[in-house]
């Protein structure tokens, strides 16, 4: 006859696992990063102080990507600064007590490349010219790819009516280990960070908040990563292995009047006619 203590041995064994497998390397208390690579000690000390404040609607898609860099913006700002709130529809019932009255505030700007979004940097000449709004303002962004962004938008009518906001020197984004559609598309940080230099006048504040990021493609890079070039420069170089889709057409051929020096540029295949610069959300 079998022992039933030998029977209920493995049973008990099994009782004794954990449901939470133990973490096999410490993380970093600030980043939740392991911390062999940690960025935090590339954060600005302290946290940079600005009149204006960042609001990210943030599709809930973005918790899943391992490179994010909208943490990024809030531990480099100083707390409070940058909120972020995370759903498919704004507001939702969980937040529209403190986020309507964000969205509806007529020193609140939505970045957004619509038919009626005008330069950033127009924003800045009324503000000195002591025109429309004086600040300080809050710059609302969406933090997704571009079609949940889309989509964010659609199903977010009060979005419509805010006062919408372009970057016109958005400059080649430093995400160097990540393809970008167009070379003016931008990481969710390097937007805000390039928008907080042009509103507040302070051009250095781009490269201050943007080191976490430079940080972590070089040890990327060392630990075999390879630099990107975006698919805009590619198709230009007839580097790009595909097919255009009318996804990535659209994109390259968004608003001559973000990039006009790109409407007489020629791509390998001609299917466009002009190559444009979208500021873009999509990369967080």
């Amino acid at each position: 006859m079998q022992d039933s203590n030998n029977v209920l041995d493995p049973w008990q064994d099994l009782l004794g696992i954990t449901a939470d497998p133990p973490e096999r390397r410490s993380k970093c208390d600030k980043c939740k990063r392991p911390k062999v690579v940690c960025w935090c000690s590339s954060l600005p000390n302290p946290p940079v102080d600005t009149q204006s404040s960042i609001v990210i609607l943030q599709h809930p898609a973005e918790e899943k990507r391992t490179l994010r860099t909208a943490l990024m913006l809030q531990l480099g700002l100083k707390p409070g600064k940058c909120i972020v709130y995370k759903g498919k529809k704004f507001p939702s019932p969980k937040n529209q007590a403190e986020l309507e009255p964000i969205l509806q505030s007529a020193n609140s700007l939505l970045l957004y490349p619509s038919k009626t979004s005008v330069p950033l940097e127009t924003i800045r000449q009324q503000t000195q010219a002591g025109e429309g709004p004086q600040g300080p303002f809050t710059l609302v962004l969406i933090d997704g790819t571009w079609p949940q962004a889309k989509a964010i938008y659609a199903s977010s009518p009060i979005l419509h009516h805010m006062h919408q906001v372009k970057l016109i020197s958005a400059g080649i984004s430093d995400y160097i280990i990540r393809t970008q559609p167009t070379e003016g598309c931008l990481s969710t940080l390097e937007t805000a960070a390039q928008s907080l230099a042009v509103l507040e006048g302070r051009p250095e504040l781009r490269a201050l908040l943007v080191q976490p990021l430079h940080a972590l493609c070089k040890f990327q890079i060392d630990n075999g990563a390879v630099e990107h070039q975006s698919k805009e420069y590619r198709i230009k170089n007839n580097q790009y292995p595909k097919q255009i889709g009318k996804r990535l057409n659209r994109l390259l051929n968004y608003s001559t009047i973000c990039r006009p020096e790109a409407k007489d540029a020629e791509v390998a295949n001609g299917e466009l006619s002009e190559i444009t610069n979208y500021t873009s959300v999509q990369n967080s």
